[in-house]
């Protein structure tokens, strides 16, 4: 992966073949961390593989102020943006059920939210998230890096300059403190 590093580094001093070239690169990788994410909260027809990943490249291509050092510092930035992806898309999806400027109807029959709840699951994820930043910024590093961007322990370990022994105490300390924020 040396030869995402360089492209990286192009793409920051303004190449454009780097940048559509580190696209072409990294778009399978890409594609199943969006698959991955997609399956554990709920897929629906406005949000598939390719329109996470299409809509993460464009998120990237917007920040261009970003200069990733490396392959890892990318995606870790690209977790984030994954994450972000989805929590507008569910937070829009959530906007348009409440009305969303269409005419209100009132309904008496029982209707299962079965879509609704992995949209509450994933955005009840966020706010744990965000609550935990406020604890230590870092665990939720951690967590985007290795839930949302598929990112080792060693991977993540680099990216943050502490051993890997760390990241797996700061994951650990994060799956508790969100199993107990998500309860």
């Amino acid at each position: 992966m040396a030869e995402l590093t360089v492209l990286l580094r192009r793409a920051h001093d303004g190449d454009q073949q780097a940048r559509d070239a580190v696209f072409r690169l990294i778009y399978g990788e890409l594609r199943k961390l969006a698959r991955v994410q997609l399956s554990r909260g709920g897929r629906d027809a406005e949000l598939d593989t390719v329109a996470v990943v299409n809509e993460a490249y464009l998120r990237l291509e917007k920040a261009q102020r970003l200069k990733p050092d490396d392959r890892f510092h990318y995606f870790a930035y690209v977790g984030r943006v994954m994450r972000s992806v989805i929590v507008d898309c569910v937070r829009a999806r959530a906007a348009k059920r409440r009305g969303g400027g269409s005419a209100h109807l009132t309904l008496t029959t029982g209707i299962a939210d079965a879509a609704a709840s992995d949209e509450t699951q994933v955005m009840r994820v966020h706010e744990a998230l965000q609550e935990l930043a406020a604890v230590d910024p870092r665990m939720v590093q951690v967590v985007e890096m290795k839930y949302f961007a598929g990112l080792s322990e060693r991977d993540i370990a680099g990216v943050l300059g502490v051993a890997e022994r760390t990241v797996r105490r700061d994951w650990e300390k994060a799956r508790l403190l969100l199993s107990l924020a998500l309860r």
